[in-house]
């Protein structure tokens, strides 16, 4: 018997995006987008359209790019929004329009200021104004988790009347458990008369650490369609974890009537781009995409694997995109061993002038490094898609001696111009960041600072992270080298350049 397709939904470059400091370009959002098309994800919802003109045009931008998956724009249930998001997906090959409205009784009275049947009336012109774009409309009662059932009901039944055919129900605070979620799937699906003319959806938090438990409730309760994020990434504790979903409903085939069309083996790679594009790395006991997920310590485990894989693990690693591939290219290898690999890797450069900007970091790499791996080529293209340099290393020079104050000379660039500054500190990577901010006096406050080996071994790439706060706007920066502190420097120097380069944001929560 044929299982049922299982509709994967990734809202990485929406609520993901949400997460503090996680805000991605245009280019960085198209990047991501190509990787999930890549995975053959469903539905893509690119972003918020109405949130701001640079909302729009990654929307817009993630359209015109993505040929094979849906591509999808969140709207409030008010015209203008969706006349944005309308706009916004126009190019798309397959667009979407997911309008929501808050059902829950203290949404309804402290954040909207409306009476039910004022929400019931809203929700019905916001599907009816999205058909006039598209005839694929999501619609969404936000907090439908704590909402009352019985108008919970009244609302769907009254959207799918209007055309919407998609129903997602989101548990917008992580509220629920999964024996309860699944019953109201099962009490909806049940009690509203026209329920078999929608997919019924699932958006679940991980405020209690049971998005994805929740999420295989629903399924085991006929929703059809997940939505999730790469690394579980999202604001507060995060959103259901996409990588954890689906190989979840097909190692437990036995347990579900339904699979997805997701190629496995493109999820570690779709793992790294946005750990590495979102400066949020990933914990190495993540499930599936962490650095232990097939890690063995214990001697028992380690003798049972040997004998058979089996014993101790329900996953083959190669099947979800782990490998020991090693780049054995060195400083002479040439430019078209170079653009096949990354090729393998699954990486799309936007033009040749980046492949040969990349090519040129690989070479300077080469030069520093015995041996090159797959992180460290992830490492060298995450420059392209970068906010325009305002600010630039151009050189730097770093002293640090026991007894003495650790010193830091730098020449930045900035708008053209070269400019020298020195400084010192308590240690070399505090004395770099008091000269950049002596040419650049930012007035931002450092709230993260982080540092990860990207490979093995001393001559590894130090990849760093740094989270800046300004007036409100969150930031993060990365910046990889062999040398740590200019990877610092990088980092820092990135996240100011996204300061620079500005954008106001609006978070519409689900």
């Amino acid at each position: 018997m044929a299982k049922e397709h299982l509709v994967i939904f990734d809202t990485t470059l929406r609520d993901g995006e949400q997460s503090p400091g996680a805000s991605m370009t245009k280019d960085e959002k198209v990047r991501i987008a190509r990787q999930l098309e890549r995975m053959r994800v469903d539905v893509i919802e690119a972003g918020f359209p109405a949130a701001s003109v640079g909302d729009f045009e990654a929307v817009k931008a993630v359209a015109e790019a993505i040929k094979d998956s849906t591509v999808c724009g969140l709207a409030r249930a008010n015209e203008n929004d969706i006349r944005r998001a309308g706009e916004a997906i126009k190019p798309a090959n397959s667009g979407r329009i997911h309008t929501f409205i808050a059902t829950s009784p203290i949404h309804m009275k402290m954040k909207l200021r409306m009476e039910p049947e004022q929400v019931l009336e809203q929700a019905v012109k916001a599907v009816q104004w999205a058909r006039q774009y598209t005839d694929n409309v999501e619609f969404s009662p936000e907090d439908g988790g704590r909402s009352d059932v019985d108008f919970l009901c009244r609302v769907l039944e009254a959207v799918i009347n209007a055309g919407a055919r998609t129903l997602n129900i989101p548990d917008t605070v992580g509220y629920n458990l999964p024996s309860v979620w699944g019953g109201l799937f099962k009490t909806l699906r049940e009690r509203v008369p026209n329920s078999d003319k929608a997919i019924w959806s699932t958006h679940c938090h991980n405020d209690l650490g049971m998005a994805v438990a929740n999420s295989l409730a629903a399924v085991q309760n006929g929703a059809r369609q997940v939505e999730c994020t790469i690394n579980g990434l999202g604001e507060r504790a995060g959103n259901a974890a996409m990588e954890e979903i689906v190989m979840a409903v097909r190692t437990r085939s036995d347990l579900f009537g339904c699979d997805t069309r997701i190629d496995t083996t493109q999820i570690v790679p779709a793992s790294k781009l946005v750990s590495q594009i979102t400066g949020y790395a990933v914990q190495p006991n993540k499930a599936v995409v962490g650095a232990n997920a097939f890690a063995h310590e214990s001697g028992i485990h380690q003798d049972g694997v040997l004998k058979h894989r089996e014993t101790y693990e329900i996953m083959r690693a190669e099947d979800v995109g782990w490998t020991t591939n090693r780049l054995t290219l060195g400083k002479l290898s040439g430019r078209n061993a170079f653009r096949t690999r990354l090729q393998e890797l699954g990486i799309d450069m936007p033009s040749e002038d980046a492949l040969n900007a990349a090519f040129a970091r690989f070479k300077e790499l080469a030069d520093k490094k015995r041996e090159i791996f797959d992180e460290d080529i992830f490492a060298l293209v995450s420059d392209d898609g970068m906010p325009p340099e305002h600010i630039r290393l151009v050189s730097s020079m770093f002293h640090s001696e026991t007894g003495e104050a650790p010193q830091a000379k730098l020449v930045l660039s900035v708008g053209g111009e070269e400019r020298p500054s020195a400084s010192s500190g308590s240690g070399p990577v505090d004395a770099t960041f008091k000269a950049i901010e002596n040419v650049i006096p930012s007035g931002a406050e450092l709230l993260l600072y982080s540092v990860n080996a990207i490979t093995t071994g001393t001559d590894a790439q130090g990849e760093v992270t740094v989270r800046l706060s300004k007036d409100g706007r969150i930031v993060n920066g990365q910046g990889a080298d062999t040398d740590i502190v200019v990877a610092s420097a990088k980092a820092y120097i990135n996240a100011l350049n996204k300061l620079h380069a500005g954008g106001e944001k609006l978070n519409p929560q689900l």
